[in-house]
């Protein structure tokens, strides 16, 4: 166990494991590693027939990720930056999802006057509905409920 990793050693270790995780599969994948930030990296893994490592929802994608990042935490003494997983480009297509749906809610409580309690979703999904509607003048965002049924309400700014 090494006391400290570099970003860049961490995003090698991740990229191992989903490499290795995607090959006991006995699936096919190109495996790359992105610094998105300087406490960030993102692995990647694009390829055909990838739906498996996504599952409904994206629930089999978070568990994914949440076992790379302990495989990499167990690696290092300290604790390690963030570590993101995507498969087959699903985590941008489903912000792109959201915000589109986001956009229509807000059209509705902007004519209606009336807030709109979304269905519960995780805490990522959460964000992109709040950094969404954050840029638009006259509606606004909170968090209600407990997780794992934790929702976002939109309502029109008071």
């Amino acid at each position: 166990m090494q006391e400290s990793l570099t970003l860049q050693e961490q995003g090698e270790f991740a990229r191992a494991f989903v490499a290795g995780l995607i090959t006991e599969f006995g699936l096919e994948a190109e495996v790359g590693v992105t610094e998105l930030d300087a406490e960030t990296v993102q692995v990647a893994a694009t390829g055909n027939d990838l739906g498996l490592l996504v599952g409904p929802r994206g629930s089999t994608l978070s568990a994914v990720q949440d076992l790379t990042r302990t495989v990499v935490q167990r690696q290092s003494e300290r604790r390690t930056d963030r570590i993101l997983v995507d498969v087959g480009g699903y985590r941008e297509k489903r912000a792109t999802a959201l915000r589109r749906f986001t956009l229509g809610i807000v059209e509705a409580v902007q004519s209606s006057g009336e807030e709109q309690a979304l269905e519960p979703m995780s805490p990522a999904d959460r964000k992109i509905v709040h950094d969404t509607v954050n840029e638009i003048e006259g509606v606004e965002t909170r968090s209600a409920g407990e997780e794992p049924s934790r929702y976002v309400v939109i309502q029109p700014s008071s």
